[in-house]
Formats: structure tokens, C-alpha cells, sequence
């Protein structure tokens, strides 16, 4: 059912602020991943393709969550706290959601052209994964995790493919099960959470039980691991340097991993960004870790 929705004005312009959700933008900066581990992240023209990737996965994101809210709009208002997003409490018409969705598309394909057509290309098949998630996928078990994790996967490949830096596949291999992980275990914190409270969850999750997702997130784990203790070496040999830092950076990596996962274990169902704003003893192991990366990389 299409809302009228009571604001007008500057109280609709707000309300699409809120709905566009840029808090969620900082996942866009895992863009960034592929040009730092290349030791390029510096260079000029890198920097500009680098930059233009990050604002079009703004655009596409932003466009996405307002596609979803719209189709959600409902359930949304029967939610005890998903009620007061700006579409679901009337703010933002779902009209106005789906005009400004599809200009923020339109927008973010026109951004990636000024990279290139590989970037265009990148950021169509990301639009297309999360429509098919907002239009019904998100209630197929397992496809629904393979579809957001390929969003945080798609972000840090857009880097490379932006400024043509050859990706590794250990750096591919990371990316992706370190998506799965996080991905999983933010679902595994929220069936823990609902077992405990009762809280409301997403629907598809009742077709998951907290083994599987223990499971598949302990997995993902484990060749995340392996997968960057392999990548580290590689990057030694590949810089010529015999510092240690490449090797070095594994041990706060790992300790990392085993932090966040204390977190989600707890069952508070956070987003991956909001425990990394919340748990400052991880924030200090993740610069150990952002530290000693970049000395095996820039020394």
C-alpha cells in the first residue's frame, strides 16, 4: 500500500537523510582494502578511481535501503522499533522512496562511468544481488547470507577493479569468508538474542538454527585465518622485504578475530560496525593489526 506520508518540505528532506541511512556508509571504505594492501593507495589517479567507487557504492546503498523499506513499509510498522524509519512512519511516501531510489542508481552507474566500464559493470551486478534480496531472496536460507556477504565482497573487489590493481586470490579469499563471518555471526547473535529475550527476528532466520549459523561462521573463520596467514607470507616474499611485519600482523589479525567473535557470541546482535564503535579493546587491536600491516607494506 503506497503511504501519503505526513511530512512535507524540510520534513520530508530530513526524513530521506535518515531513510538513505548514511551511518552505513563506513562499510563503503572497505573499498580502500585492495589499493592499501598494493602499496598505491597514494597515488593520484588511484585515489581519484578509488574515490569515485566509494561515492557510487554510497549511491547504490543508499538507493537499496530505500527500496527495502519501501517494500517492507507493513511489517516495518509492526516492528517495535523498525516503525520509526521515515517510510514506515509516514515521513517519507513510498512514492517518493521509489523516485529517489531510482535517480540514486541512475546516479551511482553515471558515477562509475567516470572510472570505467569494469566499475559500471561491478556496481550493476551489486544493484541486482540487492534487488533480488529486497524482492524475495532474503527469505531463501543460505542465499540470503551469500547476498549480503557478496556486498561486502563486491566493495572491497571495486577498489581494485576501479584503479586496474590485479587482485590476489588469497586477498579475494579473505575478503570473502571474512564477509561470511561477519555476515553469519551477526545472524548467530540474533537467534542467541531472541533464545534469551524473545526479540523479534527477521523471518528468514527461523529457517536457520544456531548450530548451522554457529557453523558456518566457525568455518568462515578458520579459512579466513588461513586464507591471510597465506596472503602475509605472500606479501613478503613479494616485497623483497625481510622486516617480519608481514608475518608479524597475523597474531593481532587472529586475536581480532577472536575478539569479534566474543562480541557476537554475546548475542548482541550489532551490526559489525556498531561492535567495532562499541568495543574499544578491539578498536586498539585493529590498529595494532592496521599498523603492522602497513609497516610490512610501506617500509
Amino acid at each position: 500500500m503506497t503511504t501519503t506520508g505526513r511530512g512535507t518540505g524540510t520534513g520530508t528532506l530530513a526524513g530521506l537523510v535518515r531513510a538513505v541511512r548514511p551511518n552505513q556508509w563506513v562499510k563503503n571504505f572497505l573499498v580502500l582494502a585492495a589499493p592499501f594492501a598494493a602499496n598505491r593507495l597514494t597515488e593520484p589517479g588511484v585515489l581519484l578511481d578509488t574515490g569515485l567507487a566509494l561515492v557510487a557504492f554510497c549511491l547504490a546503498a543508499s538507493a537499496v535501503y530505500l527500496v527495502n523499506d519501501a517494500i517492507d513499509v507493513e511489517s516495518d510498522r509492526a516492528h517495535p522499533t523498525k516503525r520509526h524509519r521515515p517510510i514506515a512512519a509516514g515521513v517519507v511516501s513510498t512514492r517518493t522512496a521509489y523516485v529517489t531510489a531510482a535517480v540514486l542508481f541512475v546516479a551511482a552507474i553515471g558515477v562509475a562511468r567516470c572510472s570505467g566500464l569494469p566499475l559500471v559493470v561491478l556496481i550493476a551486478v551489486y544493484c541486482a544481488a540487492q534487488l533480488g534480496y529486497c524482492l524475495g531472496l532474503k527469505h531463501q536460507p543460505v542465499i540470503d547470507l551469500c547476498i549480503v556477504a557478496s556486498g561486502f565482497l563486491l566493495r572491497a573487489i571495486a577498489g581494485g577493479i576501479a584503479a586496474g590493481i590485479p587482485l590476489s586470490q588469497w586477498f579475494l579469499l579473505v575478503t570473502a569468508f571474512g564477509s561470511l563471518f561477519m555476515v553469519a555471526g551477526k545472524r548467530y547473535a540474533e537467534i542467541v538474542l531472541y533464545e534469551r529475550t524473545g526479540a523479534q527476528i527477521r523471518a528468514s532466520l527461523r529457517r536457520y538454527s544456531a548450530s548451522y549459523l554457529r557453523f558456518v561462521w566457525a568455518t568462515a573463520a578458520a579459512i579466513m585465518i588461513l586464507a591471510y596467514a597465506l596472503w602475509a607470507f605472500e606479501l613478503r616474499q613479494r616485497t623483497g622485504y625481510d622486516s617480519g611485519w608481514a608475518m608479524l600482523s597475523i597474531v593481532p589479525f587472529v586475536v581480532a578475530v577472536l575478539r569479534y567473535a566474543v562480541d557476537v557470541d554475546d548475542g548482541g546482535a550489532g551490526a559489525p560496525e556498531q561492535i567495532a564503535l562499541r568495543d574499544h579493546v578491539l578498536q586498539v587491536i585493529g590498529v595494532c593489526w592496521v599498523g603492522s600491516l602497513a609497516l610490512s607494506i610501506y617500509t
